[in-house]
């Protein structure tokens, strides 16, 4: 099984702060955890953003070797578009960056680790875990 994780788990993991993430992460396969171009994406900007950039971009970097990336691609850009079209249908759209990610565990059959269960739980047949509570 793969494992995409969102942005606010990576965070978690790089914080070091939740034991519960970490448990998961150590007893799953290295070729099984996965982010997206979009999680680096948003990990970047919130690095930029901070007061210690240099040091926060060595630990990224270093993250991101133990990791694989799935890239936004044809198949996860037509996930995206039918996916938002069928949000709007329902009237329940969500961010962006979240449609993207979600679409993009959709797209390479992903289960995607989150935290952030309220807004994706909208997308159909998207797998979710939230590895902050189990």
């Amino acid at each position: 099984m793969k494992y995409l994780l969102d942005t606010n788990a990576c965070i978690r993991i790089l914080k070091g702060d939740s034991p519960k993430m970490l448990v998961h992460i150590k007893q799953a396969a290295k070729e099984e955890i996965c982010i997206s171009t979009v999680v680096r994406f948003e990990l970047f900007y919130g690095i930029y953003k901070s007061k210690n950039t240099e040091s926060n971009i060595k630990n990224l970097n270093i993250f991101l070797q133990s990791v694989n990336t799935l890239y936004f691609d044809e198949h996860a850009s037509q996930e995206a578009g039918r996916v938002r079209f069928a949000l709007e249908e329902s009237g329940t759209p969500i961010g962006p960056y979240d449609l993207l990610i979600g679409a993009t565990a959709l797209a390479y059959d992903c289960t995607l680790i989150t935290h952030n269960t309220k807004e994706f739980s909208r997308i159909k047949n998207l797998r979710i875990e939230d590895w902050e509570v189990e």
